[in-house]
């Protein structure tokens, strides 16, 4: 089957490479297994509280004489009540028991997940990136076999057709002043500590030189939740980027939003430039994350007013054209979300309204998400207190509170029948797609030059490109099956416009309008 795609592609490439007007363009390949994992839509789980631990979720491995609710608070308590031994055993049994063989087989079976994002620390990486940190000495060599951990993780989830992005949530001297970043300092030391950059300048990089051997790999997050207006942030994004980039210039780098969507997107764009000497290199993913359950003004509103709230989250993107006329592209991940609301909000709806106000409310994250962002993560699969109710993916996605893009849902058999379906329709779409741009901007402008060969390669292009996505998991291109959809579609289109010598050509706009049709024009075909 795989040299069936290979073949169905190539016969798409041979049309693009020779239009009407006999013109070549560069012929390429289709997406390869990294592609597809990293440029799909994302629908997924964060994996909270397994290497960095919350007492909240996982209050067990806490003692109760441990003084506060981080990682470090709970590992030096258990050292001190039963020493190194049995704190690394009990914390080794933690991460080995935290995605079991069933816990893979409902994510990739019953909630359709094609990803996860798994939180992690510096102290994740072993004691070699423990010194001159809180978790320097005994603490650190509880940590010897964590990375093993991680890597095993990803081996498996990959074995399913699950990606795995590694977030670096606890970064040294913490990105945020909250337990979740291994410690209850208080304080967020990253961004005016240069120490604490270089170290975890070293444990980026690390992580992306493992990466290459780990299949799977969707990115490297850089840090979590930045504090808003962190000092000289985006100059170190560039930095961490430049570090990164010498190593696998592929990696997508996901960066922390700091609670100002806006100027990332800003920034990301100026990075995912196509204005560079060539493609850029680790393309910039925004994480954001979106809760209303914690600020005072979302827990005064009813619980139908935060619903309608919701599509309009992500605007922040509609100040954003298209490639060509932003020379550049952005995407937005969003890394946490759940489908808790206040007490207060709930005591503003009647009790037996709930559950349907429960299902609204998660159904409509799900449709803006995939509607918008290029995947997202729910906070969190596991706690202690299973099944966890607004907080637990589980039980949201058995609820039907949380649902998957229609293609994760479908059997091999019909994604084949699909694709072949829309095979046999290609013409008639290619068709109405170049005659209607054609006769378009021929009628605006009578007698203008056009290059209407960009469009029909583009066209042809977005078209294959839509096609192999859809199709790689039974072709055998990655494992599992189903069928997945381009997700970052801003950077795939940025990537391919480089890699087809687009970029910097006065018409290069049709290339980019046919391909997206193209794009378009699959996903109709197929009905998602």
């Amino acid at each position: 089957m795989r040299k069936f795609l290979k073949k169905t592609f190539n016969d798409i490439s041979r049309d693009s490479n020779t239009t009407s007007d006999d013109q070549p363009t560069n012929p390429l390949g289709p997406p390869t297994e990294n592609d597809i994992f990293r440029y799909r839509y994302q629908h997924g789980t964060n994996l909270g509280a397994i290497f960095c631990l919350e007492r909240w979720l996982f209050g067990s491995m806490f003692e109760d004489s441990a003084p506060g609710g981080s990682e470090l608070d709970a590992v030096k308590a258990s050292l001190k009540a039963h020493g190194l031994p049995a704190t690394r055993d009990k914390w080794e049994s933690h991460w080995s028991s935290a995605l079991s063989d069933d816990d893979l087989h409902w994510l990739s079976t019953a909630a359709h997940c094609n990803s996860i994002r798994l939180p992690i620390g510096y102290f994740t990486l072993g004691p070699n990136f423990c010194s001159d940190t809180p978790f320097e000495g005994e603490p650190s060599e509880v940590y010897v076999n964590a990375w093993a951990a991680v890597r095993s993780i990803v081996e498996r989830c990959h074995a399913r057709g699950v990606g795995v992005l590694l977030d670096l949530h606890a970064v040294p001297g913490g990105a945020n002043g909250d337990e979740h970043s291994g410690t209850t300092s208080g304080k967020a030391e990253l961004w005016d500590h240069k120490p604490h950059r270089r170290l975890a300048n070293a444990c980026l990089e690390f992580i992306a030189r493992e990466a290459q051997s780990m299949r799977g790999v969707v990115g490297i997050q850089l840090c979590n939740e930045a504090c808003h207006g962190a000092q000289d942030m985006y100059a170190w994004y560039d930095k961490v980027r430049s570090k990164i980039a010498a190593i696998d210039p592929s990696m997508p780098l996901y960066i922390s939003d700091a609670w100002d969507l806006n100027s990332a997107l800003e920034y990301s764009v100026s990075r995912n430039s196509t204005e560079g000497a060539g493609i850029p290199a680790c393309p910039f993913v925004v994480d954001t994350h979106k809760y209303w359950t914690f600020g005072a003004e979302d827990t005064r509103r009813n619980p139908r007013d935060i619903i309608g709230s919701v599509p309009g989250s992500l605007d922040a993107l509609n100040n954003l054209g298209n490639v060509c006329d932003k020379h550049g592209s952005a995407a937005v991940f969003v890394g946490e979300y759940s489908c808790v609301l206040a007490g207060s909000t709930w005591e503003q709806a009647p009790g037996d309204q709930h559950d349907g106000l429960k299902r609204d409310f998660g159904q409509a994250q799900s449709k803006t998400w995939q509607a918008r962002a290029s995947g997202s993560a729910f906070w969190t699969y596991r706690m202690e207190w299973m099944p966890s109710g607004e907080w637990s993916f589980r039980q949201q996605s058995d609820n039907g509170n949380i649902t998957p893009p229609p293609g994760l849902g479908l059997s091999a058999d019909e994604v084949r029948s699909l694709r072949d379906h829309a095979g046999a329709q290609r013409q008639g779409f290619r068709d109405a797609a170049v005659g209607g741009h054609c006769a378009y901007w021929d009628q605006q402008t009578p007698g203008g030059k056009f290059e209407h060969w960009r469009y029909e390669q583009g066209w042809d292009l977005g078209w294959g490109d839509s096609s192999a996505f859809w199709e790689a998991r039974v072709d055998g291109v990655v494992p599992g099956e189903r069928a997945d959809r381009i997700g970052a579609l801003d950077l795939w289109v940025l990537k391919r416009f480089w890699e087809t010598g687009t970029v910097g050509e006065e018409f290069a706009w049709e290339w980019e309008q046919g391909f997206r049709k193209g794009v378009k024009d699959f996903m109709g075909a197929v009905g998602c």
